[in-house]
C-alpha cells in the first residue's frame, strides 16, 4: 500500500475513535501486531500480539473508564508504511477525574495492517489519574 492508502486507513480508525468506536483500529491490526507504551510506569511496556493488546492494555484501561473513550486526530503524516497521528483522548474515570491525555501514535502498516504501533503520551498523567495498572500477562510486559 502506499503512504497515501496507510494514512487514509488510519484516518478511517481514527475518525470511528472520535465517536467512541475503537473496532476499527482494532481491525486493522495484525493478529500479531505490537504495542509499546512508552515510559516509566506500571502501564508502560510492550504488548505482542491482537489478544494481548485487548485483554492486557485495553481492557484494563476501559475498566477504569466512566463512559466511552474517544480519541480526536488532530495531524496525521505519512511517509512510506509509516503514519503518524497526534491526537486527544478524553474521557471520565470512574475514580472521579478526567484522563484527557494527548498522544503521539507512531504506526507501521504492511499489506494493509497494522504491525506496530509506538505510543507517546503525557506519563505523569497517566500516573496521577490512572495509577498502578492492573495485572499484565503479555510476554515482555511493562517496564
Amino acid at each position: 500500500m502506499s503512504a497515501a492508502e496507510n494514512k487514509q486507513l488510519l484516518k478511517t480508525a481514527f475518525d470511528a475513535w472520535a465517536t467512541g468506536d475503537i473496532r476499527p483500529l482494532i481491525a486493522a491490526m495484525a493478529d500479531d501486531v505490537t504495542w509499546t507504551v512508552s515510559g516509566h510506569n506500571s502501564w508502560s511496556g510492550r504488548f505482542s500480539g491482537k489478544d494481548s493488546v485487548r485483554r492486557d492494555l485495553l481492557g484494563p484501561l476501559g475498566a477504569q473508564f466512566d463512559g466511552t473513550y474517544t480519541s480526536t486526530a488532530s495531524r496525521f503524516v505519512a511517509e512510506d508504511d509509516v503514519v503518524v497521528v497526534e491526537t486527544q483522548g478524553s474521557v471520565a474515570t470512574k475514580a472521579g477525574g478526567r484522563y484527557d491525555n494527548k498522544y503521539c501514535f507512531v504506526f507501521r502498516v504492511e499489506d494493509g495492517r497494522i504491525r506496530e504501533i509506538t505510543e507517546y503520551m503525557d506519563t505523569q498523567l497517566v500516573a496521577e489519574v490512572l495509577g498502578v495498572a492492573g495485572p499484565v500477562t503479555s510476554a515482555t510486559g511493562p517496564g
